[in-house]
């Protein structure tokens, strides 16, 4: 088994980009079993007008499209910010080896906050989670985000 390398790096430059849109600044990536790269993407709500762009959710689509899979068993999955319930849900279903994030989310997050969708009896699938990675890093792209428009 070869060290853990955070990929967290990508997904912080995907949650720049998206920034750099006018999106809420969160970005993911996904691995493949063997350490690849097979999606990135970062938030597009505003810009697809669709309440279900977050980076997750838009990085799944795209490894199941890369994969020709449904089910991303032994992917793993990085992203900036503590996945929402909507996300967490299809993380679930996706059947996600890892999560990793960065920063947690007290009001929006569906995995250690919130929701805890996982925690749930009903939940189909319940990813290994590891929160903090870059965490000061991701949070203050929020933070700076979010003070520019107010």
């Amino acid at each position: 088994m070869s060290p853990f390398r955070s990929h967290m790096a990508i997904a912080l430059e995907q949650a720049r980009l998206a920034a750099g849109r006018g999106e809420v600044p969160v970005g993911a990536v996904i691995l493949s079993p063997e350490g690849r790269v097979v999606a990135r993407a970062g938030n597009r709500t505003r810009e697809l007008g669709d309440p279900s762009a977050h980076a997750e959710m838009l990085a799944i689509r795209a490894a199941c499209a890369s994969t020709g899979l449904a089910r991303l068993v032994d992917h793993d999955l990085y992203v900036t910010l503590e996945p929402c319930a909507m996300c967490a849900g299809a993380i679930a279903h996706a059947r996600i080896r890892r999560l990793y994030y960065g920063a947690p989310d007290p009001k929006g997050g569906g995995v250690e906050h919130g929701a805890r969708v996982f925690e749930h009896p009903q939940s189909l699938h319940r990813p290994e989670v590891y929160g903090g990675i870059a965490e000061t890093e991701a949070a203050n792209l929020l933070k700076t985000f979010f003070s520019q428009r107010r």
